[in-house]
């Protein structure tokens, strides 16, 4: 899975693909390859960078081909395992993963096909075949072959026989179609089509498509000729340029619905998750796993902060969560069956680099990264990875690395439990609705920015702040803290709320603004025997409360209502106010939001 590109014109098309697939390099592969049609089919293929399969494609000519760049899933990361697979003729690209692809093999085998893969995708390219052996047209065989598919897939599919076509498909992975004048197209993202033209077709799901060079033939998941919309794309700068934002980390903030649902794309239309998603290991490594270590830095050591509720919680496997500056300098017990996951933005971390690299050298093999950069250090260094689908995140403070972070380690832990028996059909079916409503939730949580901003407006001209959290919402407290002190330069702490009466009430008076994070669980009585306790004391409070908690505004109290409640995701949620609530507290004190001093984006030095 990753990123597709398909073209057929009067001119060629081989530049044209290979520039697409350099505008999808920031979604992360490990592999990448094209296969054309010139009086014959031609395939390519490279791992490594986009760069490579350049190389090799110079002189290559074509007015019809395909490419792809590939996430191993299904299968480790390889030429004989690159995409367009091939079938007599037919070639295939695949984003997304077909659950039924065992039992697929054995029947397709069982027919006489061979395979010469170890992915899921190569059942696609047999199954056309079978059906183009049968007399069906090209269009047919690939509707008829997707109805026999079961998970989430986007296809792009050719074949020697017909040289003027190209056929798609899409069920819950993204595809559209690109108009030009003579000539069309189809990708997974809009961005790698800019080049060539605006006129986009977003597919719907269960649609099919047949491309020519002057015409675009869609029918939906029943069969029935439909016309979808035409949107005239506004990607027409990088996605490196600000557009309408007035900062990087502004625009960054309002990206996050999309970038989660990027991030969430392989499994917000499948019934169930697979260890896969992790790599093509991942199912005998998590099965292998009696424990969890988490080592990261920053904001991404929050995020493994709430992962440790989520990993214990539901997979009931204990998890702790090191710094991981501190890590590789003192005396802990390693244990082989450990899982080490490395969580970094940049993946070039140097302080989360070496501490993987400690807790391999004691013996603790089974690593995974989660990262938001491709062919980044910590992605070659680890033997699973999830890349995160956040895109290019420029400003300094990580907004939607973050909330994308929270996305992949939730979807771990319900892996986890999964293969731990802790995670029932109904449950799982719960859990993956959530996560489809996700994208929707975080939405909603932005429109609350008005009331923010006046929050803000209170606490910017202070000098000292105090964030308030308990369980799985605590380590929200310490992100929210941590991203007033990065872009505003006011000084933040973030405590356990129980803890107030232990020390940190000392610090409460009027100047001291304190924000505390109200979500509908089982601590939110204690929660606010904890706040009542910084009323008494003259300290001004800032509540981000879920719909039906009772709190009401009066003296000393300001209570922002959130407008879902997530249950277990709610954390992703409440992350958004607090990083607004920051923004907009630097941007009054003057300060540049996207190079806040002393800062860089990648900490490369220890």
């Amino acid at each position: 899975m990753c990123g597709i590109v398909a073209a057929l014109s009067r001119r060629n098309i081989v530049p044209i693909l290979i520039e697409g697939l350099k505008r999808l390099e920031y979604r992360g592969y490990d592999s990448a390859g094209i296969a054309v049609l010139n009086g014959r089919l031609q395939r390519l293929r490279s791992t490594g960078r986009v760069v490579e399969l350049e190389k090799i494609a110079v002189g290559l000519s074509a007015p019809v081909g395909i490419a792809h760049t590939r996430w191993a899933t299904h299968g480790v990361p390889s030429e004989r395992n690159a995409h367009p697979h091939v079938s007599g003729g037919v070639s295939v690209v695949h984003n997304g993963i077909i659950e039924n692809h065992d039992a697929m093999r054995e029947n397709l085998r069982g027919k006489g096909y061979e395979f010469a893969s170890d992915t899921d995708t190569e059942v696609i390219a047999h199954l056309v075949h079978e059906h183009l052996r049968h007399g069906a047209t090209l269009f047919g065989a690939v509707r008829k072959a997707t109805d026999e598919l079961q998970g989430a897939y986007a296809i792009a599919v050719i074949h020697e026989s017909d040289p003027e076509l190209i056929v798609v498909a899409r069920h819950g992975a993204p595809l559209l179609l690109g108009l030009g004048a003579g000539e069309n197209f189809a990708a997974s993202d809009a961005s790698a089509l800019i080049q060539v033209t605006q006129r986009i077709i977003y597919l719907e799901d269960g649609d099919c498509a047949e491309l020519s060079q002057s015409s675009v033939k869609i029918v939906d998941a029943s069969g029935r000729p439909v016309e979808r919309q035409i949107h005239i794309s506004q990607l027409s700068a990088a996605s490196v340029e600000l557009g309408q934002y007035k900062s990087f980390m502004q625009k960054e903030i309002f990206e996050q619905p999309m970038a989660v649902a990027n991030t969430l794309e392989m499994v917000t239309s499948a019934n169930f998750v697979v260890p896969e998603l992790f790599g093509a290991r991942a199912a005998q490594i998590f099965r292998e796993t009696d424990a969890v270590l988490i080592l990261a830095c920053g904001t991404s050591y929050h995020a493994g902060m709430v992962a440790r509720y989520w990993l214990e919680a539901l997979a009931g496997l204990p998890c702790n969560v090191e710094i991981a500056s501190e890590y590789r300098y003192r005396e802990s017990v390693p244990n082989p069956r450990c899982l080490v996951i490395a969580i970094s933005q940049s993946g070039e971390t140097a302080d989360t680099l070496a501490a993987l690299n400690f807790a391999k050298a004691r013996g603790q093999e089974n690593s995974l990264a989660i990262c938001n950069v491709p062919e980044s250090a910590l992605i070659r260094g680890s033997e699973l990875r999830f890349l995160t689908r956040a895109g290019p995140e420029i400003g300094v403070a990580s907004t939607k690395a973050f909330t994308t972070q929270l996305a992949s380690l939730i979807l771990l832990a319900m892996v986890l439990a999964k293969l731990r028996g802790r995670l029932g059909k109904q449950r799982e079916s719960e859990m993956l609705n959530s996560l489809r409503h996700l994208p929707a939730a975080l939405t909603r949580v932005l429109g609350t920015e008005s009331q923010i901003i006046k929050w803000a407006e209170y606490v910017a001209p202070h000098r000292h702040a105090l964030f308030l959290g308990r369980g799985v919402h605590w380590p929200i407290a310490m992100e929210g803290a941590l991203k007033l002190k990065e872009i505003s330069y006011i000084h933040a702490e973030a405590y356990a709320a129980g803890e107030l009466k232990h020390g940190p009430l000392a610090l409460v008076d009027q100047d001291m603004p304190v924000f505390a994070i109200a979500p509908n669980d089982e601590l939110l009585e204690k929660l606010k025997s904890n706040l009542q306790e910084v009323s008494a004391r003259g300290g001004k409070l800032f509540v981000l409360a879920d719909q039906h908690v009772k709190f009401s505004d009066g003296s000393g109290v300001e209570v922002i209502r959130m407008p879902d409640h997530a249950g277990m995701l709610s954390p992703i949620l409440h992350t958004i106010p607090l990083q607004m609530l920051a923004y907009h507290a630097a941007i009054l004190r003057g300060n540049d939001v996207d190079k806040p001093r002393n800062l860089a984006k990648s900490v490369t030095v220890e």
